[in-house]
């Protein structure tokens, strides 16, 4: 029986908490990785320059040195986008899993140039009945005053595997803010590293996780503040139903030299059944004085009065229970300015509540 032991927290925690890795039996890791052609690229393709020739990775944190190295030595996708556009830029790269193309390794690296605006779709779909393998790296160098929002959307089936490392480097006064949409998979593992070494770099990540049937999110969020006044906030809202799991490890570490740095870290986690379970470390670490930190977790089932009052209105308990799980992950849609792909979200959640 084969184990794969994946995404290690920064710093141990006591072994009964369950939560310093995640250990998954019986997952198979494709040896022979196939061509993988299904991808559709659109957008404002003209202002972003698109090559298939991304740099060999090192990662400090990454899944695990297994995965990474898949990556350097067997990826069937390679991109590096490097952003020159100093007005606001969209380019949408869309992967799309079937019989044909059911193995994805991809390396992508983002180049964000100095002063520059653009908004990078990464989405990932498959046909419902394929048993597809995913395992992308991301990379995202922000220089000077860079302004980059970046969607991921994870609406793979729930008979796949996904798994996702992003590693994100701030250079002074630029920005970046991501947006993950995490619906998919049977085992859905995403480790996310962002390094804040520029003063007054500010990185935004929110995330919406639904599961359902026997699905697994395992989601490890470290950011580590090093410029002065630099600012790294995590929004996280989900929803479990049936005999889905997660487990959430978000870790904030103010590093000597940060001065004034703040951190702010909240996950939220709806427990739409009894055998749905949920299981959070939230973590602040800090070497540097004069720093804000903040952090909270917190998980439960819908409140009844709430859910009476709406279903007093004439709604089902079904439509009842939509409609409250759309109006938590809203806090973060609403953020999306794309009004085409918030509805195809919005339906996609209607859809896996059903």
């Amino acid at each position: 029986m084969n184990t794969l032991k994946l995404n290690e927290t920064p710093v141990r925690t006591a072994r009964n908490f369950n939560i310093n890795n995640i250990k998954l039996e019986n997952i198979k890791v494709p040896e022979q990785i196939s061509e993988f052609e299904n991808i559709t690229i659109t957008g404002d393709t003209y202002k972003t320059n698109i090559e298939q020739n991304a740099n060999k990775i090192d990662l400090v944190y990454g899944l695990s040195k297994d995965f990474i190295n898949q990556v350097n030595t067997k990826s069937n996708q390679k991109f590096k986008l490097t952003i020159d556009s100093k007005k606001n830029s969209q380019t949408q790269m869309e992967f799309n899993f079937d019989e044909e193309n059911n193995t994805l390794v991809e390396n992508i690296e983002i180049i964000a140039k100095e002063n520059t605006r653009s908004t990078i779709i990464l989405k990932y779909l498959s046909e419902e009945e394929v048993k597809a393998f995913h395992n992308g790296i991301i990379r995202v160098n922000a220089k000077e005053n860079a302004n980059i929002d970046i969607i991921l959307i994870n609406l793979m089936n729930t008979i796949s595997n996904n798994f996702i490392a992003i590693q994100n480097t701030l250079e002074n006064n630029s920005k970046v803010n991501y947006y993950i949409i995490d619906f998919g998979g049977k085992n859905s593992v995403t480790n996310y590293y962002s390094n804040l070494i520029g003063e007054n770099s500010q990185n935004t990540l929110n995330t919406i996780y639904l599961g359902k049937e026997n699905q697994l999110f395992d989601l490890n969020y470290i950011a580590e503040a090093r410029g002065k006044k630099s600012n790294i906030n995590i929004e996280v809202q989900g929803a479990l139903k049936d005999n889905a799991k997660k487990h959430f490890k978000g870790t904030i570490d103010f590093k000597k030299g940060c001065k004034k740095a703040t951190g702010n870290e909240n996950e939220n986690c709806m427990l739409l059944s009894d055998t749905a379970k949920s299981i959070a470390l939230p973590m602040l670490l800090c070497s540097e004085e004069d720093v804000e930190g903040n952090h909270s977790s917190s998980a439960g089932k819908i409140g009844e009065k709430e859910l009476f009052y709406i279903m007093s209105r004439g709604f089902e308990q079904k439509e009842a229970m939509k409609l409250m799980v759309r109006a938590k992950f809203n806090k973060i849609l609403d953020n999306i300015k794309n009004q085409e792909l918030k509805d195809e979200i919005l339906q996609e959640i209607d859809k896996r509540m059903d």
